[in-house]
């Protein structure tokens, strides 16, 4: 039987998103696997991967809200503004404090436009940023991206110069930079120095399992169905289904979203404007 749905992974440091989706794919024996959002190697928390079907929900997540927690230290940093790459600048006589924080704080908050990290997925030309910077380019220029940071919350102080955050904030989001232009407004240096992704649109991290639960057989695959469970559920005859899959608009007397079935398989979801029906997701 033919795997569709939604897995949701914690993923581990040290691993990448790409290897995390293949382990599950052979543990599970899945046809298609994929994930909703990469996560760095060295990021931990919520990865939902993807199976079957499920791969074609890729385009309708890429742009759902992120829930992160993340440590920054701050008078460091390092040209990759996380622990794996090497210092570049160092100010030892600096001391923030929470208050200090709190000030420039309503400074990120809000759409804005965010410079991507130079090591990071970027491509430039058709070849990623961090391939380029790898390989000793000083050239590397990267656009500046429309981002929005929701929230920003204060866990608590950590170290000296070191604090714990929550932070909100749109698809596309580097939390790197965010540390950088924290940093910034504190004139002083920032570095990452450990991520969790906690949220991705409705997905909790509390709902994951890891590889190794998985592996044992302890876990639970999200029908993808039920992803949608709020819209209303309408079922086509044959006739119906077959014009709807050649795109072909088919007449309804209701708008709006619904998920569509035929003889009990979930087609996808389909929009109504003006009494024509159309996918707007579709899954077959």
């Amino acid at each position: 039987m033919k795997l569709n749905g939604i897995i949701l992974v914690n993923k581990e440091k040290g691993i990448s998103s790409n290897s995390v989706v293949n382990k599950v794919k052979h543990l599970l024996n899945a046809d298609k696997a994929g994930h909703l959002g990469t996560l760095d190697v060295l990021g931990e928390g919520l990865l939902p991967v993807t199976l079957g079907k499920g791969t074609k929900l890729f385009d309708y997540f890429l742009g759902k809200d992120k829930i992160y927690r993340t440590i920054f230290k701050f008078g460091v940093t390092s040209d990759t503004l996380d622990t794996e790459g090497e210092i570049t600048e160092e100010d030892k006589n600096i001391e923030i404090s929470k208050d200090d924080i709190i000030k420039i704080l309503p400074k990120l908050i809000g759409k804005q436009l965010q410079l991507p990290p130079i090591y990071s997925a970027k491509k430039i030309n058709g070849q990623k940023a961090y391939d380029l910077a790898r390989q000793g380019k000083t050239d590397i220029s990267l656009r500046p991206k429309e981002i929005e940071i929701y929230t920003i919350d204060i866990k608590s102080k950590v170290d000296k110069n070191t604090f714990e955050f929550v932070i909100h904030c749109s698809s596309g989001t580097y939390i790197r930079s965010i540390a950088r232009d924290m940093a910034s407004l504190l004139s002083t240096y920032g570095i990452m120095l450990y991520i969790q992704r906690t949220k991705c649109g409705n997905f909790d991290i509390k709902n994951s399992y890891t590889l190794e639960d998985i592996k044992n057989g302890k876990y639970e695959i999200i029908k993808l169905d039920s992803i949608f469970s709020s819209l209303d559920a309408i079922k086509l005859n044959e006739q119906e289904a077959s014009k709807l899959l050649n795109g072909v608009n088919i007449d309804f007397n209701k708008d709006g979203e619904f998920r569509a079935y035929n003889n009990g398989e979930y087609l996808g979801n389909v929009k109504v404007v003006e009494g024509k029906m159309s996918f707007k997701i579709r899954l077959i």
